[in-house]
């Protein structure tokens, strides 16, 4: 059973959603080739939230923004860490990174690892 997840929250111009999804494309190709189970990218659709802080709040989406929220899935911490390492030594990540600074601010992004505890 997988059980461990990277999740990662970024504010998009929805004006980039086009280009962003080509760089998602790429992306998840790269990370299923070096052994990722998972890789999921979507886009922010009902983002009101009464019950607390939204997604747009927590990265300081501006008024053109919209939310992409994402996971990629592993068998472990270390499954985790050994594909991701592959992943920075792939040719390919140096275009996406440079791509990726015209589409949106890495540094308004939210990231982090998490270990599963709940699985259907």
């Amino acid at each position: 059973m997988p059980n461990y997840v990277d999740g990662f929250v970024i504010p998009v111009p929805r004006k980039h959603l086009a280009k962003y999804r080509k760089v998602a494309s790429l992306a998840c190709k790269v990370w299923r080739e070096h052994g990722a189970l998972d890789y999921v990218e979507c886009v922010g659709e009902d983002l009101a939230n009464p019950w607390g802080r939204s997604f747009p709040q927590i990265v300081k989406a501006g008024k053109t923004d919209t939310v992409i929220f994402s996971w990629v899935v592993y068998k472990s911490k270390a499954h985790r860490n050994a594909v991701n390492k592959k992943v920075m030594g792939d040719p390919r990540m140096a275009g996406m990174m440079e791509e990726s600074k015209s589409i949106f601010n890495a540094k308004s992004m939210a990231y982090g690892g998490f270990k599963v505890i709940v699985k259907a």
